[in-house]
């Protein structure tokens, strides 16, 4: 059965995500979602509502006229997860297709995806989609220089979504995209007026994947704070799987906890099209098997996002790794080309 999508939209305090998930309940393209919310009074959407369901243990339910099923999380995420899908299951509330959730403005978002890996029922049920960080264009510069919140925040997203762009003065803009393009090399930022951004937004992982791809940069990433670092690695030759796995096991088991965001578009030895990796810390997505390559050369991106790392020595011990073990990857033992889940998994 197929796993729906659960996208994360998160932002640092008042930098707009009720106003952008406003907008969402309301747009009847995504009438077809559940939306989890942290109160639901901040959404204003009670003159909307045609049923309230039975609160169970973790969610109050309400469903709008659109079919839109917004919640809000009493309890715990897990408990409320469950709890949502077997609503959908029983047919209490419309057959969603698709789940948005919304952080407090103080979260760090990664913890929301280690959730659907680590539980054995929703990992069955959903599947990591987007992570959706909103900025504010007047006060984002200076809150991604004050609060390690922000720039986490802003490291783990797959979409960036610059709000206040009206009446932000031009120069301050493109400092705090500067700033942006700085802290998560390769995503780019978005105007929240921008027509059709909540298309963009909700794209399904393939298609995310894809836009990542084809946006990537190419060049090395410049750094930004002394704590958050970057890096942007590249390689001519196709790479060998096996080696690359167990090195990437090897670098999340020992330092997971720094490595803010993983992003890469591989050109794999005997693969014929490219293979899209995104990780936050010791999770890593399924790799993603593109259709085709981007327009370009076909090599293989990397982009690294860590705390308190030399990111140098990221980039220094993988062309190392690879160089050593490459010629022997059919070496490896069986189950090494897998992917890392969890600390310490290959």
């Amino acid at each position: 059965m197929d796993r729906l999508p659960l996208h994360v939209l998160t932002g640092f305090l008042g930098s707009g995500k009720t106003t952008l998930l406003n907008r969402l309940v309301r747009d009847p393209e995504f009438s077809d979602s559940a939306v989890l919310i942290n109160e639901i009074g901040a959404v204003s959407i009670d003159h909307h509502l045609v049923d309230r369901i039975e609160p169970g243990d973790g969610l109050d339910v309400v469903v709008l006229q659109g079919g839109c099923t917004c919640c809000t999380v009493r309890g715990d995420l897990v408990a409320a997860l469950r709890e949502l899908y077997q609503s959908r299951t029983d047919g209490l509330v419309p057959p969603f297709r698709r789940v948005v959730l919304e952080t407090t403005g103080l979260a760090d978002p990664a913890p929301i995806l280690f959730t659907l890996v680590g539980d054995p029922q929703l990992r069955h049920k959903f599947e990591a989609g987007t992570v959706i960080a909103t900025i504010d264009a007047l006060h984002g510069l200076s809150q991604s220089e004050q609060f390690v919140e922000c720039r986490k925040q802003i490291a783990a997203a797959d979409r960036l979504v610059l709000t206040k762009t009206d009446i932000a003065e031009p120069d301050q803009l493109a400092r705090t995209i500067d700033a942006l393009g700085r802290l998560n090399p390769g995503t780019q930022a978005m105007d929240v007026n921008a027509p059709g951004i909540l298309t963009h937004l909700l794209a399904d992982p393939v298609q995310a994947a894809t836009a990542w791809a084809a946006d990537h940069v190419h060049g090395p990433a410049p750094n930004h704070t002394a704590d958050i670092r970057a890096v942007a690695i590249t390689f001519d030759q196709p790479i060998e799987w096996s080696p690359f796995a167990v090195w990437l096991s090897l670098l999340l088991h020992a330092h997971g906890d720094r490595v803010l965001r993983i992003k890469a578009l591989l050109n794999v030895k005997d693969w014929p099209t490219p293979v899209v990796l995104h990780g936050i810390h010791h999770l890593i997505h399924p790799p993603t098997h593109l259709p085709g390559w981007p327009a370009g050369p076909r090599h293989s991106r990397l982009v690294f996002i860590a705390k308190d790392i030399d990111v140098g020595l990221i980039e220094a011990s993988l062309r190392l790794f690879l160089a050593v073990h490459s010629d022997t990857a059919d070496g490896w033992s069986n189950g090494a080309h897998r992917l890392p889940v969890v600390s310490g998994a290959a």
